[in-house]
């Protein structure tokens, strides 16, 4: 959440979005334009990552089975989301597909490589 507001202040909402709301969100999301996804996007990926980090960093064993299992979670969030807010198909694909599982997967082998 905390690269979703960041995100706010270093690009800026387009003029007359309202991004108080989900409902004011919903219905300005087309005044939105590419550079406007990409926090949302580092959000959804590099929570993913930490959150598989930290799965597999914690399990005794089968930890690249436990990072995937975050990325299993956070993926069906992302779906939500999806179903929820109405976002650019564009962005939909490229969530969906690169910000869950590829994070989960390379934070469970960031955590289970050798030192």
């Amino acid at each position: 959440m905390g690269l979703i507001m960041l995100g706010g202040h270093v690009i800026p909402p387009p003029p007359g979005a309202d991004v108080s709301s989900i409902e004011g969100l919903k219905n300005s999301i087309h005044l939105f334009g590419p550079k406007h996804f990409v926090f949302p996007f580092l959000a959804h990926a590099l929570g993913t990552l930490a959150g598989a980090l930290v799965a597999a960093a914690v399990a005794s064993s089968h930890k690249l089975r436990f990072a995937l299992a975050i990325g299993v979670a956070f993926l069906v969030g992302g779906v939500a989301n999806v179903l929820m807010l109405p976002s650019p198909a564009w962005f939909n694909v490229l969530d969906l597909i690169g910000a869950y599982i590829p994070m989960a997967w390379l934070g469970g082998k960031l955590a289970t490589r050798k030192a």
